[in-house]
């Protein structure tokens, strides 16, 4: 392969997130912001790498004996086409156990502020798996119902599903809230906020909360959890992602301090994936 289509870094580790097979864990946290990695130094007993690049914060450790990764990804799916590619690479063949503990708005008015809530399934509003050859329909009858439901226009791409690892789900969210996960390619516009400019859907997230599957709803909104599902489902990973809901929108409330909440879903994460 030419250096050009997979670059590496000066120390021989993949160019973006500064991994190699040996500093890779089998079992995989992925986090929106680099600061979150911070709470995985008070959760981990060990650390026994640490690197920085851009937005990509990566720490390996050990809890009750047990290796992890912890890895910020930034924001968005176009972010996740590097970090799971990459993250693929340096697994080397072995399957990763990979957790997204994220952050998400609720379309449900019953869900509300700082309940966490994990993704059975999830839909892809942005479009990334249909550049890959390999991608085929998961869940072509969700797909077919979800079109059909939201008559979206021919200028958007055209959505994708895909389901969760069923393994993960059951041991890490037993006791959560399951949903659909509405995946955006933006946070203003395509998640139906106005601020000057106007979203080209009306009443997107309607929509959206109205639409079922397997008698589970479209529960949140967020960013990057059908490209995790979806690398996952063709690489060979097992993937899951549990949120922690900071904003309502049905009611208009938002949870502008939530580390609390969050330290706690990640510690619960971390002991339930041990």
């Amino acid at each position: 392969m030419k250096a050009s289509e997979l670059p590496l870094a000066a120390d021989g580790s993949l160019y973006h997130i500064h991994l190699t097979p040996s500093t890779l864990a089998d079992r995989v946290l992925l986090v929106g912001d680099p600061g979150r990695i911070d709470m995985f130094k008070h959760v981990f007993e060990s650390v026994e790498h640490e690197s920085c690049n851009r937005e990509l914060h990566a720490l390996t450790g050990r809890y009750h004996g047990t290796r992890m990764t912890a890895l910020s990804t930034g924001m968005g799916c176009d972010n996740i086409d590097i970090v799971m590619t990459e993250l693929d690479v340096a697994a080397d063949g072995r399957n990763l156990k990979i957790v997204r503990i994220g952050t998400c708005g609720s379309l449900q008015k019953e869900t509300e502020c700082g309940n966490a809530v994990a993704s059975r399934y999830a839909i892809g509003l942005d479009g990334l798996m249909n550049y890959y050859h390999e991608w085929t329909p998961t869940l072509p009858d969700m797909e077919h119902s979800f079109e059909q439901h939201m008559q979206l226009p021919s200028t958007l791409a055209r959505p994708y599903c895909v389901a969760c690892s069923h393994t993960l789900l059951d041991k890490v969210a037993f006791d959560m809230k399951h949903g659909i996960t509405a995946t955006a390619p933006g946070f203003y516009g395509p998640q139906g906020r106005t601020v000057r400019l106007h979203p080209a859907i009306d009443s997107l997230n309607e929509k959206l909360a109205s639409f079922q599957y397997d008698n589970t709803p479209v529960v949140n909104l967020e960013m990057e959890t059908s490209a995790i599902y979806g690398f996952s489902h063709l690489l060979g990973h097992d993937a899951l992602t549990v949120c922690l809901i900071i904003a309502n929108r049905p009611n208009g409330t938002f949870l502008n301090d939530y580390h609390k909440e969050m330290q706690s879903l990640v510690g619960k994460t971390v002991e339930r994936l041990v």
